[in-house]
């Protein structure tokens, strides 16, 4: 009897000290909540209570284990499973609980600063997330190292290790070069600002947002939620567009291919009344000249400005449709037209005829045979 009831109390209470000890911590973290709404960091931390139980669980069942005379001949095996299980749970809410609280951190400052200075916050929420991923890597690296320190067989092969670290290094520097090169680009983008999260970038004549920067790799999504995934030493090597570097104000343009007679002082007017009517537009400036001339037509500008580079699209392809459609409507005439009139024979060739009855300027070219 004494076989039955001793594992079940072991075992059981410790299950049920667990339970008990989560569910209170929880309560109070729900609590905490409640009353300061201000801050995200107790409903961050709850995210954690499964590591935690999973900690207080295994820590109980380690310490008690040997009281439960349980499977005896697998003692050493079970008791170093349970110290595997230990550690990486451990590891797991050391995780949890450093981003909690980055998070909170940078949600305080992006409050304080996102009207004042978006910029900066990107920047800092950049900055943040590089750091998250560096403190969960180091976290993981020293967890799994600890795994494996509690073989014996592995705390025998640490002197030799140590003694073959300097080879393994270079060995391993020159396997990894590319990878190390993109993990410091990765730390020289966050903390260099040279783009932030959120920013509008051009990368290889793509147009789109920086969605995600990791130490090895970086995610652009395009206009049309395409994901351009590229190595972020990319970005430390070669020239890039950013459009959010400083302030996101942008001045756009809009090109028009039309007849030499078309009304410029009359069109003038009508970009003054398309703007003050386009929300998007800024009102800093606008402006429309020529540009070009060819034989057939002129290229006409027109200069608009935004205060980012999605109302500098919005300003753009509403001028130009719009300007468009009130030429079609008031001053067809401007429009470019191809002259499809007949084409008048030389002097001296009026009226003369080849023998088959077509006009000697026409004959030039017509087939060798026919010659």
């Amino acid at each position: 009897m004494d076989d039955v009831l001793r594992p079940l109390t072991v075992v059981g209470g410790s299950v049920v000290l667990t339970l008990l000890l989560g569910w209170a911590t929880d309560l109070l973290l729900r609590k905490a909540d409640e009353r300061h709404h201000e801050t995200p960091l107790w409903g961050l931390l709850r995210r954690a209570r499964v590591p935690y139980q999973l900690v207080l669980c295994t820590a109980l069942l380690r310490g008690s284990y040997v009281e439960a005379r349980l499977f005896p001949d697998h003692r050493v095996g079970i008791g170093r499973t349970l110290t595997l299980v230990l550690i990486g749970s451990a590891a797991w809410l050391v995780i949890r609980i450093a981003a909690a609280v980055v998070e909170t951190s940078y949600t305080r400052y992006a409050n304080a600063r996102s009207h004042r200075d978006p910029a900066r916050v990107r920047r800092v929420r950049t900055q943040v997330t590089l750091i998250r991923r560096v403190v969960s890597a180091i976290v993981g690296v020293v967890a799994v190292a600890a795994m494996l320190l509690t073989f014996p067989a592995m705390r025998a092969a640490g002197a030799s290790l140590l003694a073959s670290a300097g080879i393994l290094g270079i060995v391993a520097g020159v396997a990894a070069q590319s990878t190390l090169g993109n993990m410091f680009a990765g730390l020289q983008i966050a903390f260099g600002d040279m783009v932030r999260i959120g920013d509008t970038v051009v990368v290889d004549g793509e147009w789109g947002t920086v969605e995600e920067i990791t130490l090895t790799f970086l995610t652009v999504r395009t206009w049309d939620e395409r994901r351009i995934t590229m190595p972020v030493s990319y970005f430390t090597s070669k020239p890039f567009e950013n459009w959010s570097r400083g302030t996101p104000q942008m001045t756009g343009t809009v090109f028009w291919h039309l007849d030499h007679s078309a009304p410029l002082e009359a069109m003038r007017d009508r970009l003054r009344d398309i703007l003050r009517e386009c929300p998007a537009w800024d009102g800093r400036a606008y402006n429309l000249t020529v540009t070009d001339s060819t034989p057939s037509t002129m290229e006409v500008r027109a200069l608009v400005t935004a205060k980012d580079a999605d109302d500098i699209w919005t300003v753009r392809v509403e001028v130009r449709e719009r300007m468009i459609r009130w030429l079609a409507d008031e001053h067809p005439y401007a429009l470019p037209r191809v002259n499809t009139a007949d084409a008048v024979p030389p002097p001296g060739l009026d009226g003369h005829r080849s023998p088959r009855g077509i006009p000697a300027a026409r004959r030039v070219h017509s087939h060798p045979r026919e010659r």
